[in-house]
């Protein structure tokens, strides 16, 4: 699982995944305190993250397990909206 902050999203008429209405956004990696690492990717949005919030990503072969998504050409998705993140007792990050 990676952690990384939506950016912006990416438009694309002509795609070889097959999903119709697809919604892809722009998350550049962050740190679990939401530190940006400036190391960019393109991950399928299946719950409706916006802009500057925390998302876990997963990637690669889990990536293309979901009923939407299995033999699909897709390497990353966002699978949850991250509220709190608690390390070592001591919240890092809050929404």
């Amino acid at each position: 699982m990676i952690l990384g902050k939506v950016v912006g999203t990416v438009v694309s008429t002509v795609k070889a995944d097959d999903l119709a209405g697809a919604r892809y956004l722009l998350v550049d990696k962050s740190s679990q305190r939401g530190e940006i690492k400036g190391d960019y990717l393109v991950a399928l949005d299946l719950i409706g993250a916006n802009r500057n919030e925390l998302v876990m990503i997963s990637e690669s072969t889990s990536a293309r397990e979901t009923p939407l998504t299995v033999s699909k050409p897709i390497d990353a998705i966002i699978v949850g909206i991250i509220d709190v993140i608690d390390e070592n007792d001591k919240i890092v990050y809050k929404k």
